[in-house]
Parts: C-alpha cells; structure tokens; sequence
C-alpha cells in the first residue's frame, strides 16, 4: 500500500487543530460507523497522535496501514478490525 496522501480509504476524519484526547474520541465515534475491513484516513496536528493511534489500534484490534507526517500534520490510514 502507498502512503496515507496517496491511498484509497473509506472514510476520512480530519482533526486538525485539536488536541489529546479529542482525536480519539472522535476516531472511537467515527468507526462506530464503518465496518471491519474499511478504512479510516485521519488528519491531525496533535504530536501525540503519534503515540496515541498506535495505542487505539492495538488495544481495538484495528491495523495501522500507515503513519506519515507532513509539516505539521500528521496522517493515518487504520483498517478496521
């Protein structure tokens, strides 16, 4: 798979601007809506994202396909589990 700019996902959620621990509120609510195997692009500007996406994937089974950073922004593409 390419990188999160680049990769088809199913949905997108952009939290940009918000910090610990709105982006993984936001990432629980959203994949309440998807189903397993869809994925998930998110944006964020939270340098802690870097350690919390991680953490929400293993502890819900989810696969991080992907981390990448641009400048301030970071992105992720997770697979739904």
């Amino acid at each position: 798979m390419g990188t999160p700019s680049d990769s088809a996902f199913d949905a997108e959620l952009d939290t940009t601007g918000l910090y610990c621990p709105e982006p993984i509120m936001l990432m629980h609510n959203r994949v309440r809506d998807m189903r397993p195997g869809e994925v998930l692009k998110v944006i964020a500007s939270d340098p802690a994202t870097t350690r919390d996406v991680p953490k929400f994937c293993n502890f819900l089974g989810h696969e991080l396909l992907a981390q990448e950073q641009h400048g301030d922004d970071y992105l992720y593409l997770i697979r739904l589990g």
